[in-house]
């Protein structure tokens, strides 16, 4: 019985002692008193950018002979391009042997080598792009894709700069908002850390050449006079912490 008593004033007794240390640690702590809050900004940009890929496939016996007539379309597709107010890059270009399974014979089969060329092509007029799919229109192994209309970073770059500043003040405007229950007010800005996030998202569609505003039409508002492209959302968060003052 006595040991219990001697171990629960001990425990008592070290207690008051950590209590007594951190409460002369509080009084003489001289650093900056912070709050930590999140700010956010909610904008839109306008799409002023309509793309397309366009794809070569030739599938032949040989995989020179393959080649020689991909490369023989693409180039044909380039030169043309090269003639318009486009941007364009090739984002695939591939060799491989084709094959299927066959159900009578129980195994794959080789189909021949296939070759395949990929182009992207942007503008900033989506007559431009219609331009584009009718000069291929008809040819036999070119195929269009992604139809797509988007924000360049051109002209994202002021939106997302000023949204960022937004959310930084929406950020402070809650930091004083909670500081004045205490008769207080935010002060400078010690850290902050932000996200981004774009609603620009590709609209794919594969098939045969056709008209790309029917294309895009299938994805746009109707405004009464003609289709336009949605556009793209952004979203800035922060998360901000500031000295209290």
């Amino acid at each position: 019985m006595k040991k219990t008593v001697v171990w629960i004033a001990s425990v008592i007794g070290l207690g008051a002692f950590f209590a007594l240390i951190l409460g002369t640690i509080e009084r003489n702590y001289t650093g900056p008193r912070t709050i930590a809050v999140n700010g956010e900004c909610l904008t839109t940009v306008p799409k002023d950018r309509t793309a397309i890929t366009l794809r070569v496939t030739a599938l032949e016996a040989s995989a020179a002979t393959s080649m020689k007539i991909a490369t023989g379309q693409a180039t044909k597709i380039t030169d043309f391009l090269k003639t318009q107010p486009v941007q364009m890059q090739t984002t695939e270009f591939n060799s491989y042997e084709k094959t299927e399974w066959n159900r009578e014979l129980q195994k794959s089969v080789s189909l021949g080598i296939e070759t395949t060329i990929a182009i992207e092509v942007s503008a900033s007029s989506i007559d431009t792009i219609e331009t584009v799919l009718n000069q291929f229109a008809g040819i036999p192994n070119i195929y269009s894709e992604n139809l797509r209309m988007f924000t360049s970073p051109e002209t994202m770059k002021p939106i997302l700069e000023d949204c960022l500043g937004v959310a930084v003040e929406n950020a402070r405007v809650r930091a004083n908002a909670l500081a004045a229950g205490d008769g207080r007010r935010a002060g400078k800005m010690l850290s902050v850390s932000y996200d981004t996030q774009t609603n620009d998202v590709a609209r794919p569609t594969a098939g045969v050449l056709r008209g790309a505003k029917m294309m895009v039409a299938e994805s746009a508002i109707d405004t009464g006079g003609g289709f336009v492209s949605k556009d793209t959302e952004v979203s800035v968060s922060v998360s901000a912490v500031f000295e209290i003052r």
